[in-house]
């Protein structure tokens, strides 16, 4: 340039194009928004700019128009540079003096659950709480109870015996259940029972299913080359044994047992006639409370008991109560004992009825003195 021309400033460099100019600005804007570029603007502003070479180092880098922009832009904001090697947009506040990344939009996705997890509404629910909202054992169709508990109607009624207690289990699953209904007894020459029976005291105790009569040792019967033990005597209304079907209005079983454990039971029927002494006796020992023993103050000679006639029927069965504990040795005499009206008011007015159904003989053996 000649000297003695004047100095003109070069005209400030003018953007290539309209569009050039407009697609800046839209990134101007969305810079200061703080968004990226939308993928169709930016798209439409690279295919109308004129294609450039990339930048050979950080000088051309530098002096690309847009970053140059962003550069400024920043500056002025007191913002750092965008970091558009990660992808992230600086957030800009006004208000703050620093800005922060903002963290990639992702949709929330919920962790899958573990195998077998426990849902978190049971796993934070009080233990106390989850045992309130459990079914109540009463509304369980399990019919087992904690003291096993059994009785003569009911849900506790021998149907559900079996199933109250684990020791009681063959009252359900048992082959050799008593009573029977005997019938088709083989006639054969059996050996006489032999009663060594003695005046005794005794005590009287009602234990919730029955009256039991509770001897000292000294009475006994011997069968079998055995000898056995009289415990106690109790009642049941109606006879729990039939004879050919027909049922007697009580029965007295006499429980006995051998040096080795093994029980005999001689079941006397009792049949509406005249007053028998020994049951008069027992009765009026009769304890004002459940559970409580009652000593009596009298003697009772239980040869009074026994018919005269002294044939029987014998079979194996087992317990008629709870735990139903088979291998009994049962002799039911064939002869029924008369007691009054009166007397069996008495047993009734305690027990109305506590006699086990009979069950099936399912092919036993049953013998009769001929």
């Amino acid at each position: 340039m000649p000297f003695d021309q004047p100095f003109r400033p070069a005209p400030a460099p003018r953007l290539a194009t309209p569009t050039l100019r407009r697609s800046a600005w839209t990134a101007l804007a969305f810079v200061l928004a703080g968004a990226s570029l939308p993928r169709a603007d930016a798209a439409e502003a690279e295919q109308r700019s004129p294609a450039r070479p990339a930048a050979s180092s950080p000088r051309a880098a530098a002096e690309d128009p847009m970053d140059v922009l962003r550069q400024k832009l920043a500056e002025r904001l007191g913002a750092q540079k965008p970091d558009t090697r990660s992808g992230s947009v600086m957030r800009v506040d006004n208000h703050a003096a620093t800005a922060t990344p903002a963290a990639p939009a992702t949709p929330a996705t919920p962790a899958a659950p573990l195998p077998n997890a426990v849902p978190r509404s049971v796993a934070a629910t009080p233990a106390a709480a989850r045992r309130s909202e459990a079914p109540s054992a009463r509304s369980s169709p399990s019919r087992a109870s904690a003291d096993g508990h059994w009785d003569y109607a009911g849900e506790a009624g021998p149907e559900a015996w079996g199933h109250l207690k684990a020791e009681y289990a063959q009252c359900a699953s048992g082959q050799r259940q008593s009573p029977i209904d005997i019938r088709g007894g083989i006639a054969v020459q059996l050996e006489p029972i032999q009663f060594d029976y003695r005046t005794t005291g005794f005590s009287v105790i009602d234990d919730g299913h029955t009256v039991q009569v509770n001897l000292p040792p000294g009475n006994a019967i011997t069968v079998l080359a055995r000898r056995f033990e009289l415990l106690q005597f109790h009642f049941h209304r109606p006879s729990e044994e039939r004879i050919n079907g027909r049922q007697y209005d009580m029965v007295a079983h006499l429980v006995h047992k051998d040096a080795q454990g093994r029980l005999a039971i001689v079941a006397v029927l009792l049949d509406r006639g005249a007053a028998q002494p020994v049951i008069q006796a027992v009765w009026n020992a009769l304890p004002l409370e459940k559970n409580e023993a009652q000593a009596a103050t009298g003697t009772i000679d239980l040869n009074q008991l026994l018919p005269e006639d002294r044939r029987y029927y014998t079979y194996m069965g087992s317990l008629t109560t709870p735990p139903c504990s088979e291998g009994v040795l049962w002799m039911v005499m064939k002869t029924p004992v008369p007691v009054s009206p009166a007397q069996v008011d008495i047993f009734a007015h305690l027990y109305p009825m506590n006699a086990r159904p009979v069950q099936r003989v399912a092919g036993r053996l049953i013998k009769e003195s001929n």
